[in-house]
């Protein structure tokens, strides 16, 4: 099943999960916890990211889109994030950078959940980008609040379970290559 990074479809998964119609979960994107965070339209509440790890399932998460939340149009964003990067993705969606103090956030509480974990998880980091805005050359490209989310990650993930670093942005075919092979391996 695929489940779009919503609101909707996060916890629509999470229910699923926890009904056990759900075998193992291929985690590709994670930005519902930065709207979470920053009061974006698109939060699927406080437990995003936590049902697998407490029925015991095995789980690859790849933290896509960490670098953006998501508004409606222009004058829905928040006057107090009127000074931020912000990029009009459509006529209806406003996305806003995230800072490093948010990825510092975003980062522990995605370490926290996995190390919560009592089945098999992995975290894979793709090292030159979480979305095609945060490349090298994009509009949120921005490395050190991206290192901010992966340190607070690993630190909060602790030895919980792997980290995987892949010197790839999100996008490149390398990483669903090898997000896929490892959730394979844990389903085996």
């Amino acid at each position: 099943m695929i489940f779009h990074a919503n609101g909707t479809g996060g916890r629509a998964m999470e229910e699923l999960i926890d009904q056990g119609a759900i075998d193992g979960v291929l985690d590709l994107t994670t930005t519902e916890l930065a709207d979470e965070l920053c009061g974006g339209k698109l939060s699927a509440g406080p437990h995003r990211l936590e049902a697998a790890g407490a029925r015991g399932l095995p789980q690859v998460v790849l933290p896509g889109a960490m670098d953006m939340v998501n508004f409606g149009p222009p004058e829905t964003v928040p006057p107090k994030y009127a000074e931020r990067r912000l990029y009009r993705h459509s006529p209806t969606t406003t996305l806003m950078r995230t800072t490093v103090d948010e990825n510092h956030i975003l980062g522990r509480w995605v370490g926290e959940k996995l190390a919560k974990a009592i089945g098999p998880a992995v975290l894979i980091l793709p090292l030159l980008g979480f979305s095609e805005y945060d490349r090298e050359g994009g509009v949120f490209h921005d490395p050190e609040a991206d290192g901010a989310f992966m340190a607070a990650a690993v630190t909060a993930l602790g030895a919980h379970a792997p980290v995987v670093r892949l010197n790839h942005t999100i996008n490149d075919p390398a990483c669903a290559d090898r997000a896929v092979a490892l959730l394979l391996e844990r389903m085996r």
